[in-house]
This record gives C-alpha cells, structure tokens and sequence, in this order.
C-alpha cells in the first residue's frame, strides 16, 4: 500500500491518541470525517493498522517485573527462534536488531519465579547460542 501525507499524518495523530473521535481527526487534518474513515479502513484492511491499544504510565503496573533479553542465535535459525519466542507468554513484545544482539525480547512476568521459568523456558529453545538478561528498575517515559 503507498501512503501519502495525510496517511502518515492520520497514524501520527492516532499514535499520539487512538481515541480521538473521526471528527476530531477530521478537522486537524482538515478533510472530511468520510475521508478519515475511507482512509482508516483502508489502513485496517491493508494491515497497515493492526490494532489499538493502551499506554500505561510505567509505574501503573508495579507488582509487574519488566526485563529486556538479549538473543545471539546459532548460525542460521533466526526465524525458527523467533517462532519459538513469539510462541512464549513472557514475551511480550520482539525485534530484531543489528549490533551484539541477534533479537531484543522484551520480557513481562508477574514475579521473580514467573520470570525465571520464563528464562529456563527460553534457554532450552534449540538456535539459542547466548543471551542476556537485564531487569527495568525504572522507567521516565
């Protein structure tokens, strides 16, 4: 799908507020409310948009134990890894990346033992040469 100006606009507004009413939209982009809507479902039909969510402040959540995971994979398992991964309930979001790291895995778990059943469960994953582990103690924004 090829986006123009006012597609990117769209999304910008929307990931500044997903619950902005198509009126709204509408008037800071200044085209008409059907000319929002088109556009959104197309956006949504193209996968371009694949859903909405929720930001929570970072300490919304305090009892939750957040951590990212560095990934090395073994030779050329990359997508069978990130398979697996995707496949964990502890991970909560994935990227490749380039640098040190292979992947960078962000981690979510509900205690100390919960993220270390995470962990064992991610080492036994087959193409996993190395990785490290680093828990948020903080987070500004």
């Amino acid at each position: 799908m090829t986006m123009d100006d006012t597609d990117h606009q769209l999304i910008a507004l929307l990931r500044q507020d997903a619950r902005l009413p198509v009126a709204s939209l509408a008037a800071r982009l200044k085209v008409s409310r059907g000319t929002v809507s088109n556009r959104l479902r197309k956006l949504e039909d193209e996968q371009v948009i694949v859903g909405y969510t929720v930001r929570l402040r970072p300490d919304a959540e305090p009892d939750q134990i957040r951590a990212w995971m560095g990934v090395r994979v073994d030779g050329n398992q990359t997508r069978a890894v990130m398979a697996s991964l995707l496949g964990e309930p502890g991970v909560e979001a994935l990227h490749d990346t380039n640098g040190r790291w292979d992947l960078l895995a962000a981690l979510r778990a509900e205690s100390m033992a919960e993220l270390s059943r995470v962990l064992e469960r991610i080492r036994l994953i087959k193409g996993i040469a190395n990785t490290e582990t680093s828990i948020l103690l903080a987070s500004y924004r």
